[in-house]
């Protein structure tokens, strides 16, 4: 668990060490607010105090830029400049190497995430003061954020792990998860049952349930089982070069 966590720190520290992370996040929450202030449908448009919408567009932020971003160079970098070979001959277990990238990539994100939190603030507190927060529903949507966080970022870091190239790894993220998050779209034409299997393994259909304040614990395993079987590829994809 210590080799876990330092690892985990030394990679979320290295992301505050070029201006990647203070890109990243600034860029990002200054689009967030003008897509949910301003943007089709946006806040005062929709004639309701309601934070869905936000949950909507962090979930497509992360997909399309901040994910495949921040997860691209995780282990094809090091594979790129020789440095993974040296560090799975430290006396670390792959799965602390695996888990440690993980946690250092998801605690970057989770500092975004907080970020976020100035809008729900500023619509329920000051400077607008629009009523009453209800914490149900915001509490909800973030706990969806974070598990939806998780799956993205493994996927990210399996797909990390089986290539050299970070421009590569960078497409083939942003791809997969896009296919993920639309999938529900695909669904809707497809007919019976195989319809609304693809409904139902959509990232899109998946969080939509968190932002309206539902917590479904079909929901929750969905991103789990997401999370913990791209970890487990990425494992085996480590081991299998250490053994190669």
């Amino acid at each position: 668990m210590r080799s876990t966590l330092t690892i985990a720190g030394r990679e979320f520290r290295s992301y505050f060490y070029s201006p990647l992370a203070y890109v990243v996040i600034c860029v990002g929450l200054i689009v967030l607010g003008l897509f949910f202030f301003a943007g089709p449908g946006a806040f005062w448009q929709a004639d309701r105090a309601s934070c869905d919408r936000l949950f909507q567009y962090v979930s497509w932020g992360l997909c399309l830029f901040i994910v495949p971003v921040i997860t691209m160079r995780l282990l094809a970098e090091e594979k790129r400049s020789g440095t993974l070979e040296m560090l799975i001959t430290l006396p670390v277990r792959d799965a602390e190497v695996i888990l440690g990238k993980f946690f250092g990539a998801f605690g970057f994100v989770m500092v975004l995430l907080a970020g976020t939190a100035i809008y729900p603030l500023a619509m329920f507190g000051w400077p607008w003061n629009l009523g009453a927060l209800d914490p149900g529903p915001v509490f909800a949507g973030y706990l969806g954020l974070v598990l939806f966080s998780a799956a993205a970022i493994s996927i990210g870091l399996m797909i990390s792990s089986l290539t050299e190239s970070q421009a590569l790894a960078f497409i083939l993220t942003l791809f997969t998860l896009l296919v993920m998050q639309n999938v529900s779209r695909i669904g809707s034409f497809a007919p019976g049952v195989f319809g609304e299997f693809l409904r139902s393994v959509s990232f899109d259909t998946n969080t939509q349930q968190f932002g309206r304040g539902l917590i479904d614990s079909r929901n929750v395993i969905y991103f789990l089982s997401i999370t913990g079987l791209c970890l487990v590829i990425a494992f085996r994809s480590l081991e299998s070069r250490k053994l190669s």
